[in-house]
């Protein structure tokens, strides 16, 4: 009989016992992994919105570097083997593909199932319209060093159309990264150019992340700033940024202003707006798409006390606050503000029944509602915004209620009509680059 020396045992043990961790660690990741893919098909949610990773399984050895990546939680491994398990959280950042040492996993636009359209936009950024540019998310392209980068090659192609008689050199529509970097570029070339924000502060779809999100993965170059020296940054870190780049360079943006339609003349655009026309040489989209937030119609909804998009639960402490809508923004942004003390919440939805949400989303908005932590009206309508309260039709009589503040979450609209109108072309995309 052979004994194993002490001294091998004294060495393995721990060796062991650190395998032994890891692996059951991978093992819990998996089944939750498994878990939240297994959520996502029974509620539907099964297609992402725009740019997303496809995954390799020749390639992919299960490394996990993409799950760790990934800020949004979108991608797991299941099987020694990576997928997205959370299509409908997935950002289109491209952390994963970045961080995967296999080069496993591909970016691409649009399922088998679902097409997105995309615009056609020459290497410069041009659209087939001359004249009309596309930078950053609406183009696809949802990573913010990327973005930067485009919107300052644009605004360079641009320089080379300024003059010919028109007030400005470019009209700048988003106050993104796109937005921004082409905002500086035009400063840079001595340009007269305007920039336009339809929400009221800087960031694009960067402003509309939870606190403290990761929301930036890598460093980029800006113009007459230099180098954004982040490797990885909070969404307040980097709105911070934003603001004291604009501070520095004089950039002028216009807040509140939405785009309406933009109108073609012989080499040069009008561009109207919410707030007045803009007589250009060139014209620079630099939206996202989340679009404009679509809007109820109703009387009062003109409100300042009215938004589309719950930021920050913690501004609504205290408060009485109605939130609209059916979908996972929805139901999340009401359990947010039901987890704030003294607040009241009210969560009204036409349907009779929560459809297409996360399972644990429904289940948390029933237990919350069974503590009275917040208040849900199924078969409801919104009918009228007052400054101290709402009227609501629910089965067919009104409701009123004192109300401090309303939440619509119904989605957004593209300029995807608008843009078509005056001659852009679209591709629709079904799972490729």
């Amino acid at each position: 009989m052979k004994f194993v020396p002490l001294q091998f045992v004294l060495y393995a043990a721990p060796l062991l016992a650190v395998f032994g961790v890891y692996f059951l660690r991978r093992a819990r990741a998996q089944a939750r992994h498994a878990e939240q893919l297994q959520e996502s098909r029974e509620a539907g949610l099964t297609e992402p919105v725009s740019l997303h990773p496809v995954v390799d399984p020749n390639r992919c050895i299960g490394s996990a570097s993409c799950e760790a990546a990934c800020p949004e939680h979108a991608i797991g491994v299941i099987g020694g083997k990576a997928q997205l398990v959370n299509p409908a959280a997935c950002i289109g950042h491209g952390a994963c593909a970045a961080s995967c040492p296999m080069e496993a996993i591909q970016l691409v636009f649009g399922t088998e199932r679902r097409g997105i359209d995309i615009p056609y936009v020459k290497p410069n950024f041009e659209t087939n319209v001359p004249g009309i540019f596309i930078a950053g998310e609406l183009g696809g392209m949802g990573l913010i060093r990327k973005a930067v980068e485009q919107g300052r090659q644009a605004i360079g192609t641009i320089k080379g159309r300024a003059g010919g008689g028109a007030a400005l050199d470019a009209v700048i529509v988003g106050a993104g990264p796109a937005g921004i970097a082409a905002g500086l570029g035009a400063i840079q070339h001595q340009l007269n150019y305007v920039v336009l924000e339809q929400e009221d502060s800087l960031g694009g779809a960067v402003y509309h992340y939870p606190r403290n999100k990761i929301a930036m993965t890598a460093p980029v170059q800006l113009p007459l700033i230099g180098k954004m020296k982040f490797d990885a940054v909070s969404k307040e870190a980097l709105l911070e940024f934003w603001q004291a780049v604009v501070r520095k360079s004089g950039l002028k943006v216009r807040f509140n202003e939405r785009m309406e339609s933009i109108e073609r003349g012989e080499g040069r655009f009008v561009v109207k707006t919410t707030r007045g026309r803009y007589d250009a040489r060139s014209v620079l989209l630099a939206v996202g798409r989340r679009g404009t937030p679509r809007k109820l119609g109703v009387p009062g909804e003109e409100l300042p006390k009215v938004v589309y998009r719950l930021i920050d639960a913690e501004q609504y402490r205290g408060k009485r606050v109605l939130v609209v809508g059916g979908g996972d923004s929805a139901l999340e942004a009401a359990l947010a503000l039901a987890r704030e003390p003294r607040t009241k919440v009210a969560l009204s939805y036409r349907g009779e029944a929560f459809g297409r949400v996360k399972p644990k989303n429904r289940e948390r908005l029933e237990a919350a509602a069974a503590g009275k932590r917040l208040q849900v009206l199924l078969g409801s309508a919104l009918e009228r915004i007052d400054a101290v309260e709402v009227v609501l039709r629910v089965g067919g009589r009104a409701l009123r209620m004192p109300n401090d503040a309303v939440i619509v979450c119904a989605g957004g609209v593209l300029p995807v009509d608008l843009l078509k109108k005056v001659g852009i072309e679209f591709e629709t995309k079904r799972g490729t680059a």
